[in-house]
């Protein structure tokens, strides 16, 4: 078998390729990415030490795909500019590039060399004004849904395939879903088989967490190295839920999704923990310094970011219904894995987050 990874020295690229790694141990890898987040340049040497071929390259030039000079059995379209924020404060062509011209490029070469491909997408394809008409009332420390709600698309399990994407969402948003509509163009026109996954909060060892992406990763980190953090937004009391899925319950259900990729090409799903793994980040503060043994000093800062949303949980019926699948890793779970990573790789790490 031959995989190809875009964005493969990136959290949830490297996560991947080292997952179908220890599964597939003769399997050729190749992992391409422009190593543009700090960071991912780590995983570069781990590459090596497990035979993954890495090709430092970008996807927004085809040239840098095309070179590759050879066909694929399968490509994990992971790469993109991950942050909600990016472009919301000026220039969006990198987000642009990278996110619909990087996408498109991906799937013109998947067109002509692939077999089947799985396209990473997000569940910020969804309005933001939709999900922020969603009912909710304080529960302990976080925020819960009003039960019996009359929203398209949300249920007591969360939001599902057909809740709103007609209205703003952010520009990061709006590249995702762009090249969302562009993969069943291909499908459509030439029978590329291209399957839409739209992930939630994926977390777990391997991310270089910022504030404006992966800060379900950096909160360990700060605990773990003794620096203050900040709940932001609805009152700085950290009541915003999220769900969170691991790596490793995303590559179990991509091994699915490839064995069927005849019958689910063109369907999209949403991927994520649901509420059974889902965590305010007054919870998720709980974890860290349970497991870290230390506690941090956290400031509190009112204002709402205009693209935040206060409460995000992921309906995967369609996923579990098809492929039998659900997320086996809970949050306390995920922080325990982070923090392992961190305590295992501490000097590597340590310039990074500390």
């Amino acid at each position: 078998m031959k995989i190809l990874i875009t964005g493969g020295a990136g959290f949830v690229g490297s996560s991947l390729a080292n997952l179908f790694r220890d599964e597939f141990p003769t399997a050729k890898i190749v992992c391409l990415d422009n190593l543009r987040r700090r960071g991912s340049e780590l995983n570069v040497r781990i590459f090596k030490e497990r035979n993954i071929q890495f090709v430092h390259g970008d996807i927004r030039n085809p040239s840098d795909l095309s070179d590759l000079h050879e066909t694929f059995d399968v490509m994990i379209e992971a790469s993109a500019e991950p942050s909600v924020h990016a472009g919301a404060q000026g220039d969006p062509s990198y987000v642009l590039h990278t996110n619909l011209v990087g996408s498109l490029n991906c799937f013109e070469f998947a067109r002509k060399y692939v077999d089947r491909t799985i396209f990473l997408s997000t569940s910020r394809v969804y309005s933001i004004s939709a999900l922020n008409s969603i009912q909710l009332e304080t529960h302990g420390n976080r925020f819960v849904p009003v039960p019996n709600q009359n929203l398209q698309g949300f249920s007591s399990c969360g939001i599902a395939e057909n809740f709103c994407v007609a209205k703003a969402k952010s520009i990061y948003g709006a590249s995702k879903l762009a090249s969302e509509l562009m993969a069943l163009e291909y499908l459509n026109s030439y029978g590329t088989k291209i399957i839409i996954n739209r992930c939630g909060v994926i977390a777990g060892r391997g991310q270089f967490g910022k504030v404006d992406q992966g800060v379900f990763t950096l909160w360990v980190a700060n605990h773990y190295f003794g620096k203050p953090l900040k709940y932001i937004g609805y009152g700085g009391q950290g009541l915003q839920v999220r769900d969170l899925v691991h790596p490793r319950d995303l590559y179990t259900l991509m091994k699915s999704q490839l064995e069927m990729a005849e019958s689910c090409a063109g369907e999209v799903y949403n991927i994520g923990g649901g509420l059974s793994v889902s965590t305010s980040l007054s919870e998720y503060t709980e974890h860290c310094r349970r497991i870290t043994e230390r506690e941090v000093e956290i400031a509190c800062e009112p204002n709402t970011n205009q693209l935040d949303v206060p409460l995000y949980l992921t309906d995967s019926s369609k996923a579990e219904k098809t492929f039998g699948w659900k997320p086996a890793l809970d949050s306390a779970g995920i922080v325990e894995d982070i923090y392992n990573w961190i305590h295992d790789n501490e000097s590597d790490l340590r310039p990074i987050f500390a």
